[in-house]
């Protein structure tokens, strides 16, 4: 009869494969994130600011007639 312990062969010393895949997810997530990152702080340093929308013309009458102010030409 074998005693406690007998027979049993030690856990293989190495890598264990799921940390090993954990790792490598998380390592892709990791330089996914610091490229985005990396490519928008250099977007905003070279693309040019971005142009406000024109107010059009009815609004521009709208508002003049609300503060008061006569428009030339009506």
């Amino acid at each position: 009869m074998a005693g406690p312990g007998e027979g049993q062969t030690p856990p293989p010393a190495g890598f264990n494969p799921t940390l090993l895949v954990i790792l490598v997810v998380v390592g892709f997530f990791v330089l996914f994130l610091v490229g985005h990152a990396a490519m928008y702080f250099y977007a905003q340093s070279v693309l040019p600011p971005k142009r406000k929308k024109a107010v059009s013309q009815r609004k521009l009458k709208r508002e003049r007639l609300k503060q008061g102010v006569s428009i030339p030409g009506e």
